[in-house]
């Protein structure tokens, strides 16, 4: 999908520039002479980054700017402050208000276009980052299975997720379930480090799901690391009696009472050591259905697809 970027100038000559190389480089581009007339094109439909200008009779570029990250509705759009003043405490200012970055004219349009790739690729990597874990979420998981299926080498996905995590979020509320998924998060990234893998990735799909990519023969090792840690501090997420008894015990909505095991974790593995693996989708299938057959087994355990 083509980005837009929404710029803001009271110069109709640096707006034309702007405008002319930006599309030349692949961008969609908006154009606003003033900072009222940014403040409501951006409200009206938010762009994916906005250049801004600071020097702007009627309403500066820093009121833009604070106008902005106090509306909800515009507080997210990355913002790029262009300023002639070069004095250090002009950009620390733009900076205080929630600028992404900035860049004194005259400017290179070179460096321009490179600061506005750098900081709209920052902003889809922390758009996607789950605000709970930390953890890259949908689009990075997707992009790191498309990277290792382009580099033609082995690797496996693991799929990873809590079992009885429902029950246990019912009986003990969202704060000590919250806990556990960043437990979770934790045991994940504590194997990743433990399988000495500076390649290896740990995303988070969404509530108690989680992926991980690693190479095909580290890939046993990350498992059992996390078999180990995960069954030895899930307990401490306990009530002593609870613990003790293995178990919890929940009102359905008849008012009848269930008995759920303590939360382990399954994880399904897909390699393509044994089998190629074209796509990403192919890599979630095969790993969600190996997933499926590790809940059959109690316990926190995994199972390895080795069908070629």
């Amino acid at each position: 999908m083509t980005e837009r970027i929404l710029v803001v100038d009271d110069d109709p000559d640096i707006l034309k520039f702007v405008e002319m190389n930006l599309e030349l480089d692949g961008f969609e581009v908006d154009l606003a002479g003033g900072g009222r007339e940014a403040l409501e094109k951006a409200k009206a439909s938010p762009p994916d980054l906005m250049l801004l200008d600071v020097m702007m009779p009627e309403i500066d570029g820093l009121t833009v700017l604070r106008r902005m990250r106090s509306d909800p509705s515009t507080a997210s759009i990355p913002v790029i402050v262009l300023t002639a003043r070069s004095l250090a405490e002009d950009r620390v200012k733009g900076l205080d208000l929630g600028a992404d970055d900035y860049i004194t004219k005259p400017f290179d349009l070179e460096e321009l276009i490179a600061r506005i790739r750098t900081v709209l690729r920052r902003s889809q990597q922390m758009r996607d980052l789950s605000p709970l874990t930390g953890l890259p979420g949908n689009f990075q998981i997707a992009s790191e299975l498309e990277r290792r299926i382009e580099k033609e080498k082995d690797f496996a996905v693991v799929h990873a997720d809590l079992d009885n995590f429902k029950a246990f979020n019912d009986h003990y509320g969202f704060m000590r379930g919250d806990a556990v998924i960043k437990f979770t998060a934790k045991v994940l990234n504590d194997a990743a480090e433990e399988i000495g893998e500076e390649d290896a990735f740990v995303g988070h799909v969404g509530g108690d799901d989680f992926v991980a990519v690693v190479n095909d023969h580290n890939a046993e090792a990350f498992c059992e690391h996390i078999v180990v840690n995960f069954d030895d501090g899930i307990l401490d997420f306990y009530d002593t009696a609870d613990a003790l008894q293995g178990y919890i015990e929940v009102t359905d909505r008849r008012g009848e009472r269930h008995a759920f095991p303590v939360c382990s974790l399954s994880m399904g593995v897909a390699t393509s050591a044994r089998k190629a693996i074209s796509s990403e989708w192919e890599a979630s299938s095969v790993a969600s259905e190996m997933k499926e057959v590790a809940k059959r087994t109690p316990r926190t355990n995994y199972q390895i697809d080795r069908r070629t």
